[in-house]
């Protein structure tokens, strides 16, 4: 048997070393750069790459300006220690630009458990540009700058669920901010995005929100609406929905607290809706101003089926016309009226006051409410419809159709959105539709004259009576449906009150609705004084012509200047002379509490400058 190895060839052993230390070579060369990529931060942008920064957004501005929403350039500063020449030199070269002792920052980077650690977050533009010099001129090793792009909201609560918020992605979630991502959103070629301005008015804004704060609290109420809107243009100059939230930070907030609830939440509005039934009535002829009906406590009425329809009344009012019935919110005698018309026609009317469809004012998701077509009437649907029942509206709507009433008969599309402006100048008005006529002039003065009766010692409404002011107001009292029963509440009831004013030719409507108070939940108890308080303030304020109201003046304009943004280190510095813009970034820091109050540059701080600073304090800056 041969060897089977005898006839190998033995001649060239070097050869099969050669390749052997090859191999060996081009191994040990592949875990060497696999160990680079480990242990190298591929996150992190070489010292010679610029700092990339985002695409800015569009601001949200109020109609005079105010700005309610803007982005901000900043940057975390990190370090990398592996490329760390000299600690003792890099620290010296940081501390006056981070304001971190020399000392301290040495111990952390020392300390530190990683190679890669955050030396400070959220630098501003200033400290950005020396940094990114500094490293280009080779001077600190290791040291990266990380791009933050943050949506700032320096208003904080005011007008939150209009304005809306934005997602991680950088994409609007809620509110303006989802409804008009694509205009904010910088287009191709542009480096931003469009302004959208509001019809908001944020003084009026947060007139609004702090009397509905106070309703909240004194009724202890689930939930609170005041509306203010400018009958002849059809602008929202503001909306509080409370409880609302910081749009700054959204973590803790419910989906509650983010509704945009006088858009999105449809209910039955009650005894305040009879200024509408009333005056389709009227404008329809299906009954005069004369017209008589008597009010014994009770609406009764028996079908040709033989049942009995009963609708209980507040009180046995006696012989009323349409007059009485909006004075006293006579429900028999709106059942009565209503009987005198159709359904088809109650409907049409109805429909033409813009109920049962969505009013389009710029919220998104808005409801088009609940308003079930004529033919799935029953008998019992035309008196309850009259008195605010068997309908779902939005408060938008209300204040909408309130304006038919307050302009002579025409309906004004209400908006909370004026207009756009892009990047490079050119201003698009938000397109609402045109005004059209529901009413006749006489029909929707005579609605106007009785709703004046109201605030008159017999009338629902008298608690909202202003002197030397003539307001136009309406009460309600609507019970809520027990969705455990499927029937009304005995216990959760929405009261509510409408006024406009002055009453001869109305320039403003306000319209308040309180949810589920506890105690007293009579509108004409617990809702028209708030309205008085609230049509006090609003006519000095918008200079509403009457006896002893000052005239104010106000420039719509705001500038803004490239300026420095303000930092907070170990110790307070001296605010005096920031402007608010510059303040915008230290409401979003998580350690401390820092509260803005007014317009202007900061006139006034607490704690003085110097000031030790301590996790969890408040820092109030006070601005003229």
């Amino acid at each position: 048997m041969k060897n089977p190895f005898k006839n190998q060839d033995l001649k060239h052993p070097y050869r099969t070393i050669f390749f052997l230390c090859l191999f060996a070579l081009a191994a040990i060369l592949l875990l060497g750069r696999y160990w680079l990529l480990m242990v190298q931060n591929p996150d992190v942008p070489d010292n010679d790459a610029p700092p990339e920064l985002s695409l800015e957004r569009g601001q949200i501005r109020d109609r005079n300006g105010r700005i309610l929403a803007l982005q901000t350039r900043l940057a975390n500063i990190s370090l990398w220690r592996p490329q760390i020449q000299d600690l003792e030199i890099l620290s010296r070269e940081l501390d006056p630009i981070l304001g971190i002792p020399g000392e301290e920052l040495k111990e952390r980077i020392r300390s530190s458990q990683s190679d890669f650690l955050y030396l400070k977050r959220q630098v501003d533009e200033s400290t950005i540009k020396i940094i990114d010099d500094r490293i280009r001129e080779g001077r600190l090793q290791g040291v990266k700058i990380e791009p933050v792009v943050r949506r700032i909201y320096p208003e904080r609560n005011l007008a939150s669920q209009i304005i809306g918020f934005m997602g991680n992605d950088g994409e609007g979630l809620g509110g303006i901010e989802y409804a008009f991502n694509r205009e904010l959103s910088p287009a191709e070629g542009n480096s931003t995005g469009s302004t959208v301005y509001l019809t908001i008015d944020s003084n009026v804004q947060f007139i609004l929100e702090r009397i509905a704060s106070s309703v909240l609290e004194e009724n202890q109420a689930e939930a609170v609406m005041l509306m203010a809107m400018d009958p002849r243009t059809g602008d929202v100059l503001g909306s509080a929905s409370l409880p609302g939230f910081d749009p700054n930070d959204i973590r803790l907030t419910s989906s509650e607290e983010r509704m945009d609830r006088p858009a999105l939440w449809a209910y039955e509005p009650g005894s305040v809706f009879k200024i509408f039934s009333m005056a389709s009535l009227l404008d329809s002829g299906a009954i005069g101003e004369d017209s008589t009906f008597i009010c014994n406590g009770t609406y009764e009425k028996t079908t040709g089926r033989g049942e009995i329809i009963r609708i209980n009344c507040l009180g046995a009012h006696g012989r009323v016309r349409a007059r009485e019935i909006i004075v006293y919110s006579c429900n028999a005698g709106a059942g009565y009226a209503a009987d005198r018309s159709t359904n088809t026609q109650v409907y049409d009317q109805l429909r033409d006051f813009g109920f049962g469809v969505r009013t389009g004012a710029g919220n998104p998701g808005e409801t088009a409410g609940f308003l079930r077509p004529a033919d799935r009437w029953s008998e019992r649907s035309r008196p309850t419809i009259a008195m605010g029942q068997e309908i779902a509206v939005s408060a938008m709507q209300m204040i909408q159709a309130a304006g038919v009433i307050a302009n002579d008969g025409i309906l004004v599309p209400a908006r909370v959105v004026s207009h756009t402006v892009s990047p490079e100048g050119r201003e698009i008005p938000f397109e609402t539709g045109q005004p059209r006529r529901v009413l006749k002039p006489e029909s929707a003065r005579a609605l106007r004259s009785y709703m004046v009766d109201v605030t008159s010692g017999i009338g629902t409404g008298w608690r909202a009576n202003v002197e030397d002011l003539s307001l136009a107001v309406k009460t309600g009292t609507a019970q809520i449906i027990d969705p455990a029963t499927n029937a009304y509440s005995d216990t959760d009831f929405i009261a509510s009150c409408l006024a406009m004013f002055p009453a001869e030719s109305p320039s403003l409507i306000l319209y308040l609705v309180i949810i589920k108070p506890r105690g007293d939940y009579l509108g004409g108890r617990i809702a028209a004084p708030p309205i008085r308080e609230a049509a006090e303030a609003l006519t000095d304020y918008l200079g509403i012509p009457r006896g002893r109201n000052p005239q104010i003046e106000h420039s719509p304009q705001v500038s803004i200047g490239e300026e420095r943004i303000a930092d907070i280190g170990e110790t307070i510095p001296d605010f005096s002379g920031f402007s608010k813009r510059s303040l915008l970034p230290l409401i979003l820091r998580d350690d401390i509490h820092v509260e803005i109050q007014g317009d202007g540059w900061v006139r006034r701080q607490s704690p003085p400058p110097g000031s030790a600073v301590e996790p969890g304090m408040t820092i109030q800056l006070f601005l003229e």
